[in-house]
């Protein structure tokens, strides 16, 4: 038996998924990352002989592949063309990690490593499955000068752009650290055209004399919250800005 074409190896691929390793990889959007897929240090191997082959697991897409004596990869998907590569001296030392450049949030999904040894039958030499997550900073939030719709009300607008998972969104009470009524909060979060989300918080609160209140906008994948304060006393607004986690 020659798998000559990818789409018998494709065939064959869609069939093999038991004893499946699992791993999880964390990249920033814009950078590069490698997805590990590799054999027990000092294996070796004949590119003539092995076939491999990367897909994202959910929608089967074709991210690349390495096929003897076929070195077309006219099957690739276009958004993964010229972004995903395999070394070749890696791969004859059993590393057939894939190396994903310009990471996008699209990318955050779970990607699919099979190892195929034609001298061996076509046995299934390694299967490893990785889940990638995909994160981006947030702009430091901006607080808006607050304005009063009626004598009893103060309105805040907290706004934060280019962030990626969505995030979080709190408002504090800087007085005592305490967390406000998120009734008193309406926010809107949506993903802009580079596929990254943009937050819109408003915040309505009783009329006081004075008011210290702060917005946080909390990215959980990279364990980050951005906090910027708006303080009033005779109306007058003094930002601060306070940055936690890990960046």
């Amino acid at each position: 038996m020659r798998l000559g074409s990818p789409g018998l190896l494709f065939l064959l691929f869609s069939s093999l998924r038991a004893d499946t390793q699992e791993k999880e990889v964390r990249a920033m959007v814009g950078s590069d990352v490698e997805l590990s897929c590799t054999c027990p240090e000092g294996s070796r191997f004949d590119l003539n002989d092995v076939y491999v082959y990367w897909q994202t697991s959910e929608s089967k897409t074709v991210v690349t592949y390495h096929i003897p004596q076929n070195s077309s990869l006219e099957n690739v998907d276009s958004r993964y063309r010229n972004r995903a590569l395999m070394s070749p001296a890696g791969m004859r030392r059993g590393d057939f990690s894939l190396r994903l450049f310009n990471v996008t949030p699209q990318d955050e999904q779970k990607f699919h490593c099979l190892v195929l040894s034609q001298s061996l039958g076509f046995q299934e030499v390694l299967s490893i499955e990785v889940t990638l997550h995909v994160a981006a900073n947030f702009s430091v939030p901006v607080v808006s000068t607050p304005h009063s719709p009626s004598q009893d009300e103060l309105t805040f607008t907290c706004t934060s752009i280019n962030g990626y998972p969505r995030p979080n969104v709190y408002w504090i009470n800087k007085t005592d650290n305490s967390l406000l009524d998120q009734a008193l909060q309406n926010d809107t979060i949506f993903l802009n055209t580079r596929g990254l989300y943009d937050v819109v918080s408003v915040l309505r609160i009783a009329r006081t004399p004075s008011v210290n209140i702060g917005c946080c906008i909390e990215n959980v994948l990279l364990q980050q919250n951005l906090t910027v304060g708006s303080q009033t006393g005779a109306w007058a607004v003094s930002p601060e800005t306070e940055l936690t986690g890990h960046v």
